[in-house]
Parts: structure tokens; C-alpha cells; sequence
């Protein structure tokens, strides 16, 4: 796992442990703790928990494989909304 990042910048996601540290850094900036933003958004506290830790999904794994095939990179911003 990669170390926390500092900067608000946008993230790149490319693999699923990017996507963890995008997602604990915006829940850590929220200033949530997993418990409450697995109950905010209706996941288990132990799937947000391994999806902070990089552990690919298959549903992960298919829309990294769809992404990489065109070719194309997702990017997490703070939204303004």
C-alpha cells in the first residue's frame, strides 16, 4: 500500500490500491470514520475497509480491465456540489 497523500490534487486511478487512498484520503478529509460513511452509503464497514486497503473486486477488476482497454484513466477530484 502506498503512503497516505498529502496533496488535494486529483487522483488517478489505476489500480485498486489508488482507489483506497483516494477514498481514505476524502473520508479522512470529511473527517468520517469508516463505520459512518459505510452506514451513510450502505456498505459494510468491512467493505469499505478492504476497498481502502486496495483489495480489487471483481467489479473493480472489470472496470480497470474496461478503462485500460480504451484506453482511458479515471480521475477523483473534490466535487464542488
Amino acid at each position: 500500500m502506498s503512503t497516505e497523500r498529502l496533496a488535494a490534487g486529483p487522483y488517478r486511478i489505476y489500480s485498486a490500491a489508488s482507489l483506497g487512498d483516494a477514498i481514505r484520503h476524502y473520508r479522512t478529509q470529511a473527517g468520517l470514520s469508516q463505520a459512518q460513511l459505510a452506514e451513510a452509503t450502505g456498505l459494510q464497514r468491512s467493505y469499505l475497509s478492504e476497498l481502502e486497503r486496495g483489495k480489487e473486486t471483481e467489479q473493480l477488476a472489470r472496470v480497470l480491465r474496461l478503462l485500460r482497454h480504451l484506453g482511458v484513466r479515471m480521475t477523483l477530484d473534490k466535487a464542488d456540489w
